[in-house]
């Protein structure tokens, strides 16, 4: 019969493989989103000591967080409603490649889309096979909506739970709270590791798309729209950078070579910056390299998709985890009490 801890283990990776299967990633990230700041603001809550006073903060900060949550998801959607401002950038990105595949050799230009409309069939192509989760039409976008939210709402109750009941003596609930616990702490230094990360790289963007080049009266379209894809692409750990510098080269080679080379050898040098930032923030936080990352990513990604993708750096950190816990080779070779003998 297996112990607390094993079961604890073997629930986990039922549990993990039920999320990525039925596509619940975004209700779990949505929960641990929620649940993770909730508890970073009670940790500096003014009341200590656990009692009604503290409960009723929580529930208000719970509350708070979601609230601020699903308004700023609106806010987002309503700003990028449609994609028209997404859908400009790649018809100028397809267009660019055009002018580009043209001053080519033709073995090289044979390696580009033929035209913007192959240039948007391969991404439609790409979103229809990885990405129907992003849909936000239809009943499927509805029903994904009320997946997050209902995610949200756990993750906040989960919150007030932590405030509320200390750590359970039964032994399988105990190590059972220890492997969502685990869980809660690596996504916890992925995600804010991520967040320093991209926010680093928006500001050295920014620098160079508003100030650099208008320095040598170059102007590159949509700049707002780089800066904020920049961002949002540099959530993905290790690649999330190279989609938006494949971008801004491209857009720089619109307006010229020197442009282009130029604009490619910053982002190289910003992209250098990347993995020393991964080495010293998330290689500290987690205990690994972005080698690491990238074949846990391209392994996931293999097997479930883009919510593989995206699930691997915190299932990745959460693994390496917990194998390096000092007491888990312990706990798991301990030896199990004997049964008592049957009374004669």
């Amino acid at each position: 019969m297996l112990n607390g801890l094993m079961t604890s283990y073997v629930l986990s990776v039922l549990a993990t493989l039920v999320v990525l299967k039925f596509h619940l990633l975004p209700t779990v990230l949505a929960g641990l989103a929620v649940h993770v700041v909730t508890c970073k603001l009670a940790g500096r809550l003014p009341i200590k000591e656990n009692g009604l006073a503290r409960e009723a903060a929580a529930i208000g900060l719970a509350v708070g967080v979601v609230g601020a949550f699903v308004a700023g998801g609106f806010a987002l959607y309503s700003m990028m409603k449609g994609f028209q401002g997404f859908s400009a950038l790649m018809m100028a990105s397809a267009e660019t490649l055009e002018r580009v595949k043209r001053s080519l050799p033709l073995d090289m230009a044979s390696s580009l889309p033929g035209s913007a409309n192959e240039l948007q069939e391969s991404v439609v192509s790409f979103l229809r096979e990885n990405g129907k989760e992003l849909s936000s039409a239809g009943a499927e976008g509805l029903i994904t909506f009320a997946h997050i939210l209902i995610g949200m709402v756990i993750g906040g109750m989960t919150s007030i739970a932590r405030v509320r009941i200390a750590d359970n003596d039964h032994p399988f609930l105990s190590k059972l709270y220890g492997r969502a616990k685990m869980l809660t702490v690596s996504f916890e230094k992925v995600v804010f590791a991520q967040l320093k990360i991209s926010a680093v790289n928006t500001v050295l963007t920014a620098i160079y798309l508003w100030l650099i080049l208008p320095l040598f009266h170059v102007y590159l379209p949509m700049v707002s729209l780089l800066v904020l894809l920049t961002f949002v692409a540099g959530l993905i750990p290790v690649i999330g950078n190279l989609i938006s510098n494949s971008v801004i080269v491209i857009l720089s080679l619109g307006t010229s070579l020197f442009v282009g080379i130029g604009s490619l050898l910053f982002l190289v040098v910003v992209h250098k910056l990347e993995y020393f930032l991964n080495a010293r923030i998330i290689g500290h936080e987690v205990n690994a390299k972005a080698w690491e990352l990238l074949c846990a990513m391209v392994t996931l990604e293999a097997v479930f998709g883009l919510h593989g993708v995206i699930a691997a750096p915190i299932l990745y950190a959460w693994l390496k985890a917990e194998v390096l816990r000092p007491s888990t080779v312990a706990e798991l070779q301990a030896p199990r009490p004997a049964a008592p003998e049957a009374a004669a």
